[in-house]
């Protein structure tokens, strides 16, 4: 599962906020999913420290850039 991943459980990477009210900030990856189709990228399980849950986003919200900062 891995092989199709850019990131790894541990690494920590800035979340992009969305357009449903969804907050950014910086997450660590906790598990790496598969995805739910051949034709979708992969996601990933993550957690903030500021937050008490885990959530479910794909590979594109997430970045490198801002989390080396934070």
């Amino acid at each position: 599962m891995s092989e199709s991943h850019k990131y790894k459980i541990g690494q920590r990477l800035e979340l992009s906020p969305s357009s449903v009210g969804r907050s950014g900030g910086v997450v660590e990856i906790v598990r790496l999913l598969p995805a739910m189709r051949d034709d979708l990228e992969p996601q990933y399980r993550v957690k903030s420290h500021a937050e008490s849950h885990e959530r479910v986003v794909q590979e594109s919200m997430l970045s490198l850039a801002a989390a080396r900062a934070g």
